[in-house]
């Protein structure tokens, strides 16, 4: 077993206990934080991330500094275009795993997207980026 599966505690978040806060990486966004960050010391993270009804997202292109990005929608829909494949629509069920350095945009979300997202570490940095 590797060190970083030895740092980890135990952690549990329930929906009815969750806040959605409006801090997080775009302002078209809420997110509710999952605990897992505390849990594995920034190792990992997780939340919930769903649309601020009538907000559209400026669909500029970026890329994140990270090991690990997957998305999975839980409600709505949304279409990400990625570098190399071109424009995909998200819905309800849909999971995609987005690799390190990937040139993307959101393009545009319903009012209600919702879908969790799972990084790592839990900080990372995000890079403007021109389109591809």
């Amino acid at each position: 077993m590797t060190q970083l599966w030895k740092n980890q505690a135990f952690s549990i978040s329930h929906a009815d206990d969750g806040k959605f806060e409006g801090k997080g990486l775009r302002p078209f966004f809420e997110y509710r934080d999952l605990g897992i960050s505390g849990a594995t010391k920034g190792a990992f993270g997780a939340h919930v991330i769903r649309a601020v009804p009538g907000m559209e997202s400026p669909a500029t292109w970026h890329s994140h500094d990270l090991d690990f990005q997957m998305v999975y929608v839980t409600k709505g829909w949304v279409v990400f275009e990625y570098e190399g494949t071109g424009e995909h629509v998200l819905r309800e069920g849909s999971c995609v795993l987005q690799p390190p350095g990937i040139k993307h945009r959101e393009v545009r979300h319903s009012d209600d997207l919702e879908l969790i997202e799972i990084i790592a570490p839990a900080d990372f940095a995000t890079k403007d980026e021109t389109a591809p």
